[in-house]
Formats: structure tokens, sequence, C-alpha cells
């Protein structure tokens, strides 16, 4: 085998491969062989079919496994003799080996650009102090507290109001016919968290326990369900209680409730430490940031266009489970999917020029990630999102996923290596 290599751009390579006919022979008869160990037909013993009738019997799947594994080796030779790593997938273009033929074929491949770093250290960058506000650790209390508290019916026969949970029943109805999805019985409804359309909650908030009413439920246009986006139906309701919170008292035993503390100033020393580690995080993510985004106005390279184009994917994957949280959906933003690609590309080529340096950055300081590594981290991500781990393993290996998530982690490690690199002054923070 021999290849010559064309640099398309910067960024993309294409490997021109020559083939001679011996290798090709060599390859046909190497799959040829493997059909015939499995091969049975009658007159002959499984594994002793002449070569040539389990050719002939198998002549498309055979030259078309040979092909591929012998583009499959070749691939694997010449990015081991180029020290080439793709980040885009590898594109074919040739036809099949044939018997008495050389074969001719092409790849073609884009890789991360080669460029020189700027000299990042002693970089100076400023770091905010990490503080905490004493009313963000009281705010944290009263959450703990609204968890913990007792539900307990209001003494007035009153309506409810933002902050009580309401019992009740509710169906809706569309031309006085009962709208299938759209009913419940002894439904326990959190006003205040606008959880519901506005018309629902501002209903239920007009009927004392015992009482019945009924009114429209105008459903918005961008609704994330198209069979109601638009609708506007009848709703009847009746309330059956009104519940407020009965906050328990902020003292030793709810800190020995909440979490097994011994006393409330525990607890709050423990709210106060995890509010000053995640503060650390933030205000130090914001420096890296700034000393990134400095250190990348000084060095120029061109974007692999494949690398735009797959955080242009995830930044529109974003757009959509947010819309879908708020109970809306793509097509609700009234634009075309060219016109919503073009919004987001500036932010994906952006975030591409950041992964890129890191990268870059990585191999200058010798940063790896191992397979425990990677697996932890998707450990961490199945916890956090509830999944099964295997299941969301498997995901990440079918769909290319694990590259992706290496670079990233790859990224993350050479930024904390060069901030250690980095002349940070601690400063107050900004008033907010």
């Amino acid at each position: 085998m021999e290849y010559t290599v064309e640099d398309i751009s910067p960024v993309k390579k294409k490997v021109n491969i020559s083939v001679p006919v011996e290798e090709v022979e060599a390859a046909l008869s190497a799959a040829i062989a493997m059909y015939r160990t499995n091969m049975s037909l009658d007159g002959f013993r499984k594994g002793k079919v002449p070569s040539n009738l389990v050719e002939s019997r198998f002549r498309k799947e055979i030259y078309n496994e040979a092909t591929q594994d012998l583009v499959n080796v070749h691939i694997n030779e010449v990015m081991t003799a180029l020290d080439a790593n793709p980040i885009s997938r590898i594109d074919f273009d040739g036809g099949q080996l044939e018997r008495g033929t050389p074969f001719e074929y092409s790849i073609s491949f884009e890789v991360l650009p080669e460029f020189d770093l700027p000299d990042y250290d002693g970089f100076a960058v400023e770091q905010e102090k990490a503080v905490v506000d004493e009313k963000e650790v009281d705010e944290v209390i009263t959450r703990i507290r609204t968890n913990m508290a007792e539900l307990v019916p209001v003494a007035e026969a009153r309506p409810g109001k933002d902050g009580d949970v309401v019992v009740l029943d509710f169906a809706a109805f569309e031309n006085g016919q009962p709208v299938e999805g759209i009913s419940a019985e002894n439904f326990q409804m959190n006003l205040g968290d606008r959880q519901a359309l506005e018309d629902f909650e501002n209903l239920v908030k007009t009927l004392a326990p015992g009482q019945e009413g009924e009114g429209p439920l105008n459903f918005p246009a961008d609704f994330i369900n198209p069979d109601f986006a638009g609708k506007s139906l009848t709703v009847k309701v009746k309330v059956h209680a009104v519940k407020e919170r009965r906050l328990p008292e902020a003292n030793d035993d709810l800190a020995q409730k909440a979490g097994g503390f011994e006393s409330m100033d525990k607890m709050r020393e423990a709210v106060t430490s995890s509010y000053m580690q995640s503060r650390t995080q933030l205000v130090k993510a914001t420096a890296q940031k700034t000393m990134l985004d400095k250190l990348l106005k000084i060095v120029d390279f061109p974007l692999p266009e494949s690398m735009v184009d797959m955080y242009v994917g995830h930044l529109l994957d974003d757009m959509r489970s947010k819309l879908e949280r708020q109970g809306k959906s793509m097509e609700s933003l009234g634009k075309k999917p060219e016109e919503l690609r073009a919004e987001v590309r500036p932010e994906a080529e952006q975030v591409t020029r950041t992964q890129i340096f890191l990268l870059r950055a990585a191999r200058k300081e010798g940063v790896e990630v191992n397979e425990q590594e990677i697996d932890a981290q998707i450990q961490q991500i199945a916890m956090r999102s509830s999944q099964d781990y295997n299941a969301l393993k498997d995901h990440y290996i079918k769909n290319n996923l694990i590259f992706s998530l290496r670079d990233r982690m790859l990224a993350d490690k050479a930024m904390d290596a060069i901030y250690e690199k980095a002349a940070v002054t601690e400063v107050e923070p900004a008033a907010k």
C-alpha cells in the first residue's frame, strides 16, 4: 500500500491510497477463508467447500467485507504514520476490490488546526474574593422549613392564595364534551408556582372549599402539545380543601430532622460551607473565562466545519429542551431551521475556538483523561439525570459521544493547568 497526502485546507486532509494487485488478492482470499470455515454444502464437509464455490455463492458479501476490512487496516496504518487524530467522520471515496486489478481510493477528514499558543505563564488575572451573605443562608433555611412544613386546612372558608395548596377535581370540555387527558380527581395544586395555565390558576383562586366553578381555558399558540395549541376550552373545577403550610421553628430539632445536625448553628455552618465552596468555584470559573477570552484575542486559527456543526446541533438541542420545559416547541419561534442554525452559529464558533485552544493547551501541558475518569463522569451524569449508568454509557458509545465527552474533560483539565500558571490577584467583590 502506498499513499499521498493532500492538505485541502489547514483543517482538512485527503489521503490518496494505492493498493497493488497482490494485496487485493490477499484481502479477498482472507475473506473467502472466513466464509469457507463456517459454510456447509451438500456433498462437502463443513469447512471443506471449495473456495471457488464459496466465492461464487457469497460474492457480494465477500467483496464488500474484504473492501471494508482492508480500508480499515489502511486507515489505522495511515493515522498512525501521520500521527493524525480526525475530529470528523472519515469519508471514503472509492469503489470495491476486484480480482487482478489494483485498488485506488481516497479518504478525507478534518483535524485540529496547528498554531502557536500565546505565552500564558504569569498571565495577570483578577479573581473576586468568595463571600457568603447571611441572607443567602437564611433563604436556604427558609426553603428547608418550607419543604418540611405541615399542610393544615385553613381556619376560615376562603379561596386559596399564592403559597397555599389546593385539593381539587377538574375536567376540560370542548363543545360540551369532555376532553381526554385534561382531568383529575383530588389533584394537589401549589398556587403561585406558575406550573398551571394562568386561566386555570385564576379560576381556582376564586373558589373556597366546597365550591364549584367553570371558566375558559385558553392555550397559547406555542403550547408544546399541538393538539391543544391555540385552543380555547371550558374547564370545570371543584375545590375540596385549601391548605396552608405551617413552617417548623428554626431550632435544633429542625436541624436534627433536616440533616442529622446536632444544632441549628451546625446546620448554618454546613450551609455556609456549601455556599462558600460553590461560590469559590463560581468566582474561579469567572476569572478563568476572563483569562481565556483575553488569550483567544491574541491568537487566530481556522475552525473545522464539522466541529462547528456539532456545537450548532448541541445549542439547538439545548434551545429545544428549554422551550419544552416552558411548554413550548421549536416551531413556536416561527423560524425556519436554517434561520435558527444561523442564529446560534456565532456562539457555536466561539465554543469551537475555546475547545480547540484548550485541547491544544492540553497537548502542551501533557494533560490526559483515562477510561476510569470517563466512566466516573458518565456515572455522575447518570446520577444527576436519574438514568441507568449502563444504558447511558451504551448511548454514548453507539452515538460516538465518548470522544466528545473526553475532549470536554481534557479542556477542563487544560484550563486548570493554565490557570495554575497565571498570576492571580484576589480582589473584593464588585458592588451589586
